[in-house]
Order: C-alpha cells, then structure tokens, then sequence
C-alpha cells in the first residue's frame, strides 16, 4: 500500500522505507518552537532529566509571544526565565520584543521552515507550516524539552483524509472561510488525530496567506496536522524567503485515506462560526445584523499582510462604530512596518482603530483586548471558546477580515457588500 504525503516525510525522518497508520517511530526533528508560556514548563523539565546542553542551537526557536510585551510580574519573570535559557545555550532563533512577532507567521517569515520538514512545536497551531508542505503539529512542553535535548520526538503515525478542492473562490470569501465550512462539515472532532491532506485543481487558485490560514485551523477539527502540495505558490514564497526543498514528498497514487471530501470554492460564502465551537457556522447571510463589542483583527490565523490590505480597502474613508473598540495585530513586525509604508497604519488610525505591536493576547484572552461580561467580540483570530477571550460569559465569533473590518464600521456583523457607498 502506498504512503500519504505525510507518511512519506515521517518515514523519511525515521530512517524507514515505509510506515502505515498507528505504527509508533522516532523522528529526527528539523525545528522544535516554544513561546513564552510553554517555554518555561519545557526549561524545567529539561533541567529536571539532567540535560545540559541542546542538540542543535541553530534547530531551536523561542518566540515570546503571548504575554509580551510583558503584561505582569508573572509575564515578565517567564519572559526572564526563556531569556536566560535562550542566552545560555546561544539559541540562534530567539526573538526578543522588538524583532519578533506571533511565532507562526514569524517562523515561516525568517525562513525557518521548509517543505518536508518535521517541525514540533508546544503550541497547537504549529500544523501552520503545512502550507509549505511541512509536517508540522503540536506538542506539550514535555516533548519540547525531550526535543530540544535529543533532536527527536515519538509519533504516532496518522491516517489521513483527503480534502479535494474544486473550483475558486469568488468574492469576499477567503482561506478563512474555506477551513470554517470544513470544520462545519465534520466537526470539531472530524479528523481526530488524523492528517488533513489538501489536494484537487482548486488548490493552486488559494494564495500562500490562505493556505496558511487552512493549516493553522486544522487542529480545530481535531487533525494532527494539515498540508498541501509543494506547488508553484508554495516554491515561489520557499524561493522568496531563501529556501529551496532538499526533496518534495508527494502521496502515492495509491495511497490510503479514511474518507475524500470534495469542496467546491465556487460555493462557499463568507463564514461566521459562532459561540461556542469553530464548528458552530453560518454563512454571511444568516449572521448578519448581530449586535457585536468588538472587532480584533490579527492573530497568527488573519494578521498577514494580505489580511491587513483587505481590512484597510474597507475601512478607507470609513470610521469604526462609536459603540464598539476595533482592534489590529499585525503578525509581525516587518508586515507591520509594511502596513506603514503602504499607509495601511495611517488609514486604521484614522478610522479609529488600536493599531498594536505583533501579540497573541487578545486571541487568547491574555491581555490588551479582554472581553467583559456580557460583551461579544468578532474575530479573526481561531477558537472562540467559553472564556476564549475573558468572561466566561461573553462569547467570541470568528470571521475573515473582510467581514471583521464591515463590522467594525456597522458595529454589527456585517455582508462588505452591503455597506453604505462612500
């Protein structure tokens, strides 16, 4: 039986000519990733098993990212704790505030990952890198620190589900909204622990930004990771930030998935999922006119560049709602410094927005955008869970930045195609 592309890199990385689902291996590792609040529960474990030195300096990143800049004492002893270990052992990928940005735009952004990696991360989102033709998943910190000591990891082997892509998206739908009408379909536990393999004539019509955006939210449907084909969009942004394959792993004709699902892009519609699970969606049409808070539009999910072009080519000659906050992450400091020279910052600030340095704290409920009781936020961030984003009884609501920066002008969720003429 022949192998998923996934199957192919794991085996490869295991010193293996072939392994087959539910098969445990040991894999060499090209990157292991930590932020700010795994990091320090992955340095105590490290010291614990008497590890003194890494395996490799140069295969390490530590990205303080949720907490920074610094929101308390807690956040800055941590903070402290990544810093010193960081300095210690002269990791050569460490981003301090100032240079860094939400890990998962970031890593992508330095050239750190390349197709057909094995990249580990103790952060769920780390599937990200799947755009790039990346294995890449999350792990806890007690792997980063085994990681980073050993440069291997343990793996169960995953299944796999082959997602056809048909067609291309029209209008104001997006990366985003495909990922959300996928998550709709299966639920939250669709592709529990299993490959989400992306495939099919439509693939090559979905930019890089929102391949990214479709890999970061397989974990939402419970997948181990999500990955696509090392086409031309995918060598282009390899080439562009100083990478070329050593090899592209591509599935066997014959290779076995537990079910294929066929989308057609010409038929989705811009998404909203609503509280309390990405699963919970409804189209543009059915969500529209609710009343909302807030609206953050950001995250290592929609705080892309592109993200940001959209968002200011609606909000342009536009003010946000005097009855909400309108909140803007961009994922890291360069798209940022991009968005001024564009004059994307300035079109924000004079609509009204809280344009912030790159940081995962309001997506998380961590800092600078902390929901009261009662309140609802619009989002383009990935989870909107009890409590996501502060009170347990406020709710969150995920959407593309399309439809976030029409709502943040309405103060209500909002079709982009139906705002008042300018």
């Amino acid at each position: 039986m022949g192998m998923t592309m996934t199957q192919k890199i794991l085996a490869a990385h295991a010193g293996l000519d072939s392994v087959t689902p539910g098969q445990l291996i040991e894999a060499n590792l090209d990157l292991v990733l930590g932020n700010d609040v795994t990091t320090p529960v992955a340095i105590n474990e490290f010291v614990k098993i008497g590890c003194k030195t890494v395996f490799d300096r140069t295969k390490i990143a530590i990205v303080p990212d949720h907490f920074t800049p610094n929101k308390d004492i807690k956040a800055a002893e941590q903070a402290k704790k990544v810093r010193e270990f960081a300095r210690k052992h002269d990791i050569e990928h460490y981003f301090e505030v100032g240079c860094m940005g939400i890990e998962h735009a970031l890593l992508p952004e330095k050239g750190l990952v390349v197709a057909g990696d094995v990249v580990i991360g103790a952060d769920s989102h780390t599937c990200t890198y799947g755009a790039l033709g990346a294995f890449s998943t999350g792990i806890g910190s007690t792997d980063m620190a085994a990681g980073m000591a050993s440069g291997t990891a343990w793996f169960k082997v995953p299944s796999a589900i082959k997602i056809v892509l048909k067609n291309k998206l029209s209008g104001w739908a997006s990366g985003k909204d495909v990922i959300l009408h996928i998550i709709g379909m299966i639920g939250v536990d669709g592709a529990l622990y299993q490959s989400m393999e992306f495939t099919g004539p439509g693939v090559a019509t979905i930019d890089i930004d929102g391949r990214f955006t479709i890999a970061n939210m397989v974990i939402e449907a419970g997948a181990k990771n999500g990955i696509f084909p090392v086409d031309k969009v995918a060598r282009k942004y390899l080439k562009e930030h100083g990478k070329t394959p050593n090899r592209i792993y591509e599935a066997d004709p014959d290779a076995h998935y537990e079910k294929v699902i066929e989308v057609d892009l010409a038929d989705i519609r811009p998404t909203v999922a609503f509280p309390h699970l990405p699963s919970n969606v409804k189209t543009i049409d059915e969500a529209k006119g609710l009343k909302i808070d807030q609206v953050v539009i950001g995250s290592c999910t929609n705080g892309r560049i592109q993200d940001l072009r959209i968002a200011a080519r609606i909000l342009k000659g536009r003010s946000v709602s005097r009855d909400i906050r309108c909140i803007i992450f961009p994922a890291t400091q360069k798209i940022y410094l991009q968005a001024v020279k564009e004059g994307l910052a300035e079109i924000f600030v004079k609509a009204g927005v809280a344009l912030s340095t790159p940081t995962c704290g309001p997506c998380l409920g961590g800092h600078m955008g902390i929901l009261a009781k009662g309140e609802r936020a619009l989002a383009t961030t990935n989870r909107n869970f009890v409590g996501r984003m502060g009170h347990p009884e406020s709710e969150v609501y995920l959407s593309n930045p399309a439809i976030a920066a029409a709502s943040a002008i309405t103060g209500v969720i909002t079709d982009p195609d139906e705002l008042p003429k300018k």
